[in-house]
C-alpha cells in the first residue's frame, strides 16, 4: 500500500492506529520524502475477510490521500536493499538485464529504448544527462546516448526511484558492453558440432557475413522488407538494451544463425535467422527452445514471432515447442504467439540467463 501523508509529527502514529484498528499488520515500511508530505510505503498483512476498500476508508479516515493498494506477491517480502543489491548484481554480469532489473525495481511499467540519433547529437527529446522525472514517466539517458522511457501509468513515481533507477542506468553505463561468456557445444544428427553462445554489438561483422550468404528468400523471411535493409537492423538487433541474443557458430567460428529475445515494451518478441546451408538441420529449433527458455527466466507471459505462412521452418519450430499457440493474420503477415508455462527443456541457464524476476 502506497498512501501520502502530511509531513509533521504524529501522522504516521495515526495511521498505523488505524490500521492496527482494523486487525492489520505492518511487515515493512519505506518513506519517500516529497516537497509537501511524505509517500508511505507498506507491506502489510491483513485478515482475510477484510476488503482493500476497507482498508482504504481506514487509511483516509487517518489522514492518508491518494491511496493505493494491490495484492502482494513473495518478492514484495524481500526488503528493498537486498533487492536492490541483487538486481544491481544481475545488472552487472549481463547488459541485457538493465530493463528487466529496471522492471522489478519500479514494479509494473512499461519499459522502452529509443537509440540515439545517426551520427550523435543529443538525446532524443532533449532528456538532460541527469534524467527527468515527470509524474508517472521517467526518462534517463542511456550508455550508448539513446534514451530509456520507464512508464507506469498507474502510479505516479516519487524522487526515491528516480534516484534509484538512475543510479542502476549509471552502474550499467560504468561497467560498458558485456555479455556472458558461457557457451555450448552441441552435436547435431548428422554429426556436425556447433557453439551456441550469446552475442552483441561485437558480432556485427560476422552477422553481415552471414547475411551476404543468405538468400534473397531467407532474407525477406526474416526481415519482410527488401533484402537490401537487412544490415541495417543488425545493430539495433544486437544491442542488449532491446534484448538477448544467441550466436550459432561453427567449428571453424563462423557464424551460421542469430536468435533474438527481443523486448518490446510489456510484450516480448522472437526471432530467428539461419544461413540456408544450415537449415532443416534441427538449428533453428535449437534456438527457439533456448530463447524460450530464457523468456521464461524472465518472466514472460508469452512470446510472439512474426512470420510468414510460407515460412513452414519457423512455423513447425514454433509447434515444437509444445506450448499452447495463437495465431493472427495482420497484413498478410502470420503473428504466431506463445503462451508460456513450465519451463522448456533447454541448457539456457548454461548460457547466462537470469533469474525470474
Amino acid at each position: 500500500m502506497r498512501t501520502t501523508v502530511q509531513d509533521e509529527p504524529g501522522s504516521l502514529a495515526a495511521l498505523c492506529t488505524a490500521l492496527a484498528g482494523q486487525r492489520v499488520d505492518i511487515l515493512s515500511l519505506q518513506t519517500h520524502p516529497l516537497a509537501e508530505g511524505t509517500v508511505d510505503e507498506f507491506l502489510l498483512r491483513a485478515p482475510g475477510e477484510l476488503p482493500a476498500s476497507g482498508i482504504a476508508t481506514a487509511v483516509r479516515t487517518a489522514g492518508g490521500t491518494d491511496t493505493w493498494i494491490e495484492r502482494a506477491d513473495a518478492h514484495d517480502l524481500v526488503d528493498a536493499p537486498t533487492r536492490v543489491l541483487g538486481l544491481a548484481a544481475r545488472t552487472a554480469l549481463d547488459a541485457a538485464e538493465l530493463p528487466l532489473a529496471l522492471r522489478q525495481l519500479l514494479g509494473r511499467c512499461t519499459i522502452r529504448s529509443q537509440p540515439a540519433p545517426a551520427g550523435g547529437g543529443r538525446a532524443p527529446g532533449g532528456v538532460p544527462v541527469e534524467g527527468a522525472l515527470d509524474d508517472t514517466v521517467l526518462r534517463l539517458r542511456a550508455p550508448e546516448g539513446g534514451v530509456i522511457t520507464v512508464e507506469r501509468p498507474y502510479l505516479p513515481f516519487t524522487p526515491t526511484e528516480f534516484a534509484r533507477a538512475r543510479a542502476l542506468v549509471e552502474l550499467d553505463a560504468r561497467l560498458g558492453p558485456r555479455v556472458p561468456h558461457g557457451r555450448d557445444v552441441l552435436t547435431l544428427a548428422e554429426g556436425a558440432d556447433i557453439t551456441v553462445r550469446r552475442a552483441d554489438t561485437r558480432d556485427l561483422e560476422p552477422a553481415r557475413a552471414m547475411h551476404e550468404r543468405c538468400s534473397d528468400r531467407t532474407l525477406r523471411l526474416r526481415y519482410h522488407g527488401p533484402v537490401g535493409d537487412a544490415d541495417r537492423y543488425l545493430n539495433h538487433l544486437l544491442s542488449p538494451r532491446f534484448g538477448r541474443t544467441l550466436a550459432v557458430q561453427t567449428a571453424s567460428g563462423r557464424v551460421v544463425g542469430l536468435g533474438h529475445l527481443l523486448w518490446d515494451g510489456d510484450e516480448t518478441e522472437v526471432a530467428l535467422i539461419v544461413e540456408d546451408d544450415w537449415q532443416r538441420r534441427g538449428v533453428g529449433a535449437e534456438l527457439l527452445r533456448r530463447l524460450v527458455a530464457m523468456a521464461v527466466d524472465a518472466g514472460c507471459a508469452s512470446v510472439y514471432a512474426v512470420t510468414q505462412a510460407s515460412n513452414t521452418g519457423m512455423v513447425a519450430a514454433m509447434r515444437g515447442l509444445g506450448l499452447p499457440l495463437d495465431y493472427q493474420v495482420e497484413e498478410g503477415t502470420l503473428v504466431i504467439t506463445a503462451r508460456l508455462g513450465e519451463p522448456v527443456a533447454s541448457r539456457a541457464g548454461e548460457l547466462g540467463s537470469a533469474s525470474a524476476p
